[in-house]
């Protein structure tokens, strides 16, 4: 069971390209129908009207204007389902809605999910992907205490310098220092991926269409090529990955982790873990930024209030008096 418990320019962009996409493959499709529809039309009719007369010749050429339309629309209903196969073949198949348990106005991170994810992102991601964006003194009060993110800090080399002697040296982590990558540049990543490029995980869920669905619909999507699809050597089916074919295997596998707080770690729920901290890394204000809007909220409807009552006051007394003309004097 998975513990639904306690979210940019470029996706928009990619949801307005697909749109834009579509439309202009409906409306090509529809004019060429439209051309054979009027051109089917024009030989049937003068054809009919030949071989018959008076009303005769009118039923007969209605008759082939509705074969020809039926026809037509069948073959127009056979392409637009071949335009979707072809939308979906191009940009992936388009992920379910999940229950995220802080995608609502006042919601917060489930804190126990994002350390979770951490640790899967440690284990299983961080081999090919990096974080750029996030440091140590990130998970300070959201995940670990000062005292585990310093530790956890102090288990990697940083290089650092120059010295004295204008020399570089290795020094252990500190709370500042961002993760480290797993490669050097991006053509040691695209070496040691048979040319693939790994992307930065740091703002993943902004940077795709109904992106934390996405990754944990690409995560859990692997599955066998169907019939007739062939996916060359060193990709992988995935039918939510644009083109259906990824360089990255699957990588979650039942109890592929040991979580510290004695989680089952099945797929599912690396998947849900690690899709929360990939979130919370993309934004890590979020909560933050929620309890100031509560707050804003709170102090504005005051002073809404205080306004009205303030107007109030001012006014009665002037609406409410009444003047009195003295016509006679």
């Amino acid at each position: 069971t998975i513990r639904w418990t306690g979210t940019t320019t470029q996706a928009m962009s990619a949801m307005l390209a697909r749109t834009a996409s579509r439309a202009h493959k409906a409306v090509g499709l529809f004019r060429s129908l439209n051309s054979a529809a009027n051109a089917a039309t024009s030989q049937a009719l003068p054809a009919a009207t030949v071989s018959m007369t008076g009303s005769g010749a009118r039923s007969e050429g209605l008759g082939y204007k509705v074969a020809a339309t039926a026809g037509l629309s069948a073959f127009a209903l056979a392409g637009l389902t071949t335009v979707a196969y072809s939308d979906e073949a191009e940009h992936g198949l388009h992920p379910a809605k999940m229950p995220w348990g802080h995608s609502g106005l006042f919601s917060s991170f489930d804190h126990a999910s994002i350390r979770r994810g951490y640790q899967v992102y440690k284990e299983v991601c961080s081999t090919c992907h990096s974080l750029e964006q996030i440091a140590f003194r990130n998970f300070v009060g959201v995940t670990h205490t000062e005292e585990e993110a310093k530790l956890m800090a102090e288990d990697i080399e940083v290089m650092d310098g120059p010295n004295d002697e204008g020399e570089m040296f290795e020094r252990p982590g500190k709370l500042s220092d961002y993760l480290p990558k797993p490669y050097p540049n991006e053509q040691a990543a695209r070496f040691a991926n048979g040319g693939a490029y790994p992307p930065d995980l740091s703002l993943i869920t902004k940077a795709r269409h109904d992106g934390q669905n996405y990754v944990f619909s690409l995560l859990l999507g692997y599955k066998e090529p169907p019939a007739g699809i062939s996916v060359r050597e060193g990709l992988h089916y995935n039918p939510y990955f644009p083109g259906g074919a990824i360089a990255m295997p699957k990588m979650l596998q039942n109890e592929g982790v040991e979580y510290e707080d004695g989680t089952p770690a099945t797929e599912s729920q690396m998947a849900k873990d690690v899709t929360t901290f990939l979130s919370w890394a993309a934004e890590p204000e979020h909560d933050e930024r929620k309890l100031l809007g509560a707050k804003m909220i709170f102090v504005l409807s005051c002073l809404l209030f205080a306004s009205v009552y303030y107007k109030r006051w001012k006014w009665a007394p002037l609406k409410s008096r009444r003047v009195v003309v003295d016509v006679v004097n």
